[in-house]
């Protein structure tokens, strides 16, 4: 033992004396760049995982690599406890945070979901043949134009914020989320579908949640055609990657406007025909809001002059596939399609020239073929 030979003068870790019985016998240290030495007779590398990781996190800044939750988990796997951090009140909250365990899995939530809803005859997203989700420059927060054209829509400016909120993570916001919203313009029209406007996509746009689980749209306050409720529809997919495929949505609803505001509105010249659309239909009568619209309600501040604008909670079940009601089940189409064709499909008819207000009476049952000039919603389902 008297030939092992010294490790180097210039060694980065305090030497252990037992290692080396030519060495001086003097106390061991106790501390390392500041910090006690759990077992002070050991070499520091022999200090325990626990310990390494705290060296690697005081000189490599391993948080923003590995992430706060991983150097957790590292931590209470090294001494036996848990990652879970309290909620305040001595309950382990995990450590994401969130809301009581129901023993599954998922975390019990306080909410209701939003309803599902129809997508309808005109979403755009590729279920029936239209897709404006392929087109480059879909994401974006102002609706108003086209996206390859300068085409806008006019009218009453509407700005919305949707918060999305995971109910299964314990009612906390959705960050990532890609939200696809789109509506008809003033003058009850849906650009992709109806004469005129198949080459134009204005109000339908996709925006990605942030770190407050929020998306903000810039719009116009959306016309009221024959057979419908004043609304705004919506598709909710997991991440920007999933809006390929309309498949992927987790929620498919849609958004009732208040109806105060809509007549000071539609009293407008732009939205000529409205009114009188208004006054045919409630939201207890339409075929989609009439089953309780408590949550899909918007309400508005602002005023006609400067603009509306409004905020809503989307609370969603994010285990599940929330499946989208069917509605009425009366013809789709642009403005002459049957009460026989396809529920939620395009019909063969074209929409007839003019506005939501020209034309016969809607029908009234929500089925059927709509006024002319104005696009059928598929008897509840636009």
């Amino acid at each position: 033992m008297d030939n092992v030979p010294h490790r180097p003068v210039g060694r980065a870790y305090p030497e252990a004396r037992e290692h080396d019985p030519a060495a001086p016998a003097t106390d061991p240290p106790t501390r390392f760049e500041g910090r006690p030495l759990h077992h002070p007779e050991e070499d520091v590398e022999d200090q325990g995982l626990a310990f390494d990781v705290g060296t690697l996190v005081s000189r490599r800044g391993v948080l923003g690599v590995l992430g706060a939750g991983s150097v957790a988990a590292v931590l209470a796997a090294c001494t036996g406890g848990s990652a879970e951090t309290s909620d305040g009140a001595g309950n382990g909250g995990g450590v994401s945070g969130g809301g009581a365990s129901d023993g599954g899995g998922t975390s019990a939530s306080a909410l209701e979901e939003m309803p599902g809803e129809t997508a309808g005859p005109y979403p755009g997203d590729g279920s029936n043949g239209a897709d404006v989700l392929e087109t480059s420059g879909v994401e974006r927060s102002d609706l108003r134009s086209s996206i390859d054209s300068d085409t806008s829509a006019e009218g009453v400016p509407l700005e919305l914020t949707m918060n999305i909120i995971d109910m299964a993570g314990g009612d906390v916001p959705m960050e990532g989320a890609a939200v696809y919203l789109w509506h008809c313009d003033a003058e009850g029209r849906y650009s992709m579908y109806s004469q005129g406007l198949e080459n134009e996509t204005y109000l339908r746009g996709v925006q990605i949640t942030d770190s407050a689980g929020a998306v903000t749209f810039t719009s116009i306050l959306p016309g009221c055609y024959a057979g419908r409720w004043p609304h705004l529809h919506f598709e909710v997919f997991p991440d920007a990657d999933s809006i390929v495929d309309a498949g992927n949505a987790i929620l498919t609803s849609q958004i009732a406007l208040p109806e105060a505001e809509a007549r000071e509105a539609y009293a407008l010249e732009g939205y000529s025909g409205s009114s009188q659309n208004l006054e045919q239909t409630t939201l207890e009568s339409d075929n989609v809001f009439s089953d309780g619209h408590d949550q899909q309600l918007a309400t508005f501040t602002g005023t006609v002059e400067a603009g509306f604008s409004f905020a809503i909670d989307v609370p969603i079940d994010t285990t599940t596939t929330t499946a989208p009601e069917a509605g009425g089940m009366g013809g789709g189409g642009t403005g002459g399609g049957g009460a026989g064709d396809a529920p939620g499909a395009p019909g063969d008819g074209e929409p007839g020239e003019g506005g939501p207000g020209q034309g016969g009476q809607p029908p009234a049952d929500g089925e059927g073929p709509a006024a002319p000039g104005a696009p059928s919603d598929g008897g509840g389902q636009g």
